[in-house]
């Protein structure tokens, strides 16, 4: 007598007569897929790459889900044939293009973040992403981040600051410090050597220019009531971003500010965010591209790089130098600027790390060597003060990456300023 179960399991997929090949197909296609799942969730799991935890793991249990409804509806070709197709350019688009990417033969993915990287930033409507205020969270590195009530990184100030030399720090993510933890970044740091009479406020946030810098000193330099009584700018990296942009706008309104949009991931819909699956995320990022409002007027990626230096960029960055200095000077607030370090060990090669589209990353040292000759040249000019701190006495060691500081860095950096700091800002 045949087994009940047995017949139904055959005729669901078409192995009892009259015979269903084109459920038997769909069902060996959405298999060979799952086997390309799991030999993928498999290598990735040995290099460390798939945390079970977090978007990568949602990325494969959404695989799972959609290999078992193709299953489940094979009794509907066309329903189950659709959610094979999507099975399938979702895996190619995630795990093939990552293990393409692993391989130096892709330059992106659209596979999820190994962690969940909770939202640090929010929208503005002059500096396009902002801190969040009031904030405490872990990141995905586990590095403590805090933000103060007055959406600047580091804690608020324990009662009045009457009395105390407030001094405030502007820079991209080489200031905000995404490679220490609270407490680590070097404005933490200055404040802890500078002692209880003086009071830090990090204004720094990643991606900013001179151009956002510009903004904030004009409109949201006083924090906590108080106005500083000297401002150090950090800056050169991040305006390096816009070299060989023709026609680049003064404002860098073309191409870097929206991308700041996507960069702190402060769009509504689309944008740097990445979704359990690869279509979701191409479909969200093509309303972004063509029905929001904020787009780009200019994508220099994928364009070739160019070598030497920009006078265009040039010109831009002596103009907002001299911007911030006249408001500051019409203030009384002592301007301070450093320039900027890289980690030189980390920019040797042909290629490109991401963040410069145009620049290769051994011409990107030379050309930030140049900029800050033009930074020196210009405070000097301004009656500014400029701080050149000796490139050569930082190693890898004082870096995370291409040009953040660890925790070691930022401490040195740090002691290097406080003496100028000292003695200016009294």
């Amino acid at each position: 007598m045949p087994n009940p179960s047995a017949t139904v399991f055959l005729d669901h997929f078409g192995l009892s007569r009259p015979y269903r090949f084109e459920r038997v197909i769909l069902a060996g296609l959405a298999l060979l897929l799952a086997l390309f799942a799991l030999v993928a969730a498999v290598w990735m799991r040995a290099i460390s790459e798939l945390p079970l935890r977090g978007p990568r793991g949602d990325y494969f249990l959404y695989l799972l889900i959609l290999l078992g409804l193709v299953l489940a509806l094979v009794r509907w070709p066309r329903l189950a044939g659709v959610l094979l197709v999507l099975m399938a350019f979702d895996l190619t688009w995630g795990a093939g293009l990552f293990a393409l990417k692993r391989a130096g033969l892709a330059s992106d993915s659209l596979m999820p973040p190994g962690k969940f990287e909770p939202q640090r930033f929010q929208w503005h409507p002059l500096l396009q992403a902002v801190p969040i205020p009031s904030l405490e969270l872990t990141s995905s590195t586990g590095l403590a981040i805090q933000h103060t009530r007055e959406g600047t990184r580091g804690r608020d100030p324990e009662g009045s600051l009457d009395g105390r030399t407030v001094i405030a720090t502007f820079g991209g993510s080489t200031t905000y410090d995404i490679g220490a933890g609270e407490g680590e970044t070097w404005p933490d740091r200055l404040g802890q050597t500078l002692g209880d009479r003086y009071f830090v406020v990090n204004h720094g946030v990643p991606g900013y220019t001179t151009a956002e810098h510009l903004v904030q000193t004009a409109f949201y330099q006083a924090k906590f009531g108080t106005p500083p009584r000297c401002a150090i700018y950090y800056v050169g990296w991040n305006d390096l971003r816009n070299a060989h942009i023709a026609r680049l706008d003064p404002g860098y309104a073309d191409f870097h500010l929206p991308s700041q949009i996507d960069s702190q991931k402060v769009r509504r819909v689309g944008g740097a965010h990445v979704t359990f699956s690869p279509l979701l995320t191409l479909l969200m990022r093509f309303v972004a591209a063509n029905l929001d409002t904020a787009r780009y007027f200019a994508d220099p990626y994928g364009q070739p790089p160019v070598s030497g230096d920009d006078p265009n960029l040039d010109a831009i960055y002596k103009r907002n130098i001299a911007a911030i200095s006249a408001i500051n000077r019409r203030r009384g607030v002592a301007t301070i600027w450093v320039g900027q370090l890289l980690n030189r060990e980390r920019l040797m090669g042909d290629g490109q790390y991401g963040w410069l589209p145009l620049v290769r990353d051994r011409d990107l040292w030379p050309m930030q060597q140049k900029l800050n000759e033009v930074l020196k040249q210009a405070a000097d000019g301004l009656g500014d003060t400029y701080v050149g701190i000796d490139p050569s006495s930082f190693v890898g060691a004082d870096f995370v990456d291409q040009g953040h500081f660890s925790a070691r860095g930022a401490k040195r950096f740090a002691d290097d300023l406080a003496p100028t700091v000292r003695q200016l800002c009294r």
